[in-house]
């Protein structure tokens, strides 16, 4: 019977006590400061309108009723805004992630001729734009305006997703597309059938990335689009926060007040946000730590 070795902690010094207590009180302030504001949202737009006039709601809700949420779910306007947020974000993800990989495994590979000066021409981009103006123009010419593809193609590859991508993609062993080569096996073979696979942390990463810029874009839609049928959710709650009569006249309810209206709004919007993260932590968690110590 093998004997189970046993060790012993040091016990921790009164420094180290008092360390660990007083980063404790930190985080627990930080993560108060952090959670309260949207946990405020979410009450005052469960709560009654007398008590949101009368200043009674802070940390509980008051008079706990759903109208403004019925009221939410009856706007038209809301619902095409969400239809039309996920076409965007799933259309737009998808092609961010394409174009991001296939310009970020180029530019990992040591033997691509020109990479240095590329590398350093597309990160030029980080710091040096045409402006609003030009971009507009651009997106004139080529008759994009007023289309769903002057949301998505303007902002189709992010720089930085794209140097954290390509870092991704330098650790994965030479050896691997060597071998490749010798099976016959071309460069868009390599990148599907080996370099993907090998970086589902990164790829997962780029989605989380990608999607969460894409659900709370607003400004592209705002520039580019002038059908209001084809505007995203966050245009359309955009213009309910900050034009409150609009939303004091939909909900035309003694128990729904803009306040009401507008929090609801803002608790919908980001639900399928929150519900989506978990499920991609673990893998934000890798593709974040491989672009951080890679250099």
């Amino acid at each position: 019977m093998k004997r189970q070795k046993i060790v012993s902690r040091k016990p921790q010094s009164a420094g180290s006590r008092a360390f660990d207590v007083i980063n404790c009180i930190l985080l627990t302030v930080i993560g108060f400061i952090m959670f309260y504001p949207m946990y405020y949202v979410l009450i005052v737009s469960m709560s009654s309108a007398v008590n949101i006039a009368q200043g009674n709601v802070a940390f509980i809700p008051r008079g706990i009723n759903f109208a403004a949420y019925e009221r939410v779910f009856h706007t038209a306007t809301i619902w095409t805004g969400y239809k039309n947020t996920l076409v965007y974000t799933v259309l737009g993800t998808l092609i961010n992630v394409a174009l991001t990989a296939m310009c970020a495994y180029p530019l990992s590979r040591k033997d691509f001729y020109g990479r240095g000066p590329l590398t350093v021409f597309v990160t030029l981009t980080m710091f040096i734009s045409g402006g609003m103006i030009p971009l507009y123009l651009v997106v004139n010419n080529l008759r994009l305006l007023n289309t769903m593809w002057a949301v998505l193609l303007p902002s189709a590859v992010s720089t930085y997703n794209m140097i954290v991508m390509r870092t991704s993609f330098s650790s994965i062993p030479d050896s691997l597309v060597e071998s490749a080569y010798l099976d016959g096996a071309n460069d868009i073979q390599i990148l599907g059938r080996i370099v993907l696979p090998l970086s589902k942390p990164i790829i997962a990463t780029m989605v989380l990335f990608y999607a969460v810029s894409h659900w709370n874009s607003y400004f592209p839609a705002l520039l580019y689009l002038n059908d209001q049928k084809k505007y995203p959710v966050q245009v359309i709650m955009r213009s309910i926060i900050i034009e409150g009569d609009v939303a004091a006249e939909t909900t035309g309810s003694i128990n729904v007040i803009a306040t009401n209206y507008k929090y609801a709004v803002i608790i919908i919007s980001v639900i399928p946000i929150l519900m989506v993260y978990p499920f991609l932590q673990k893998y934000f968690t890798k593709g974040v730590m491989v672009g951080a110590v890679k250099g």
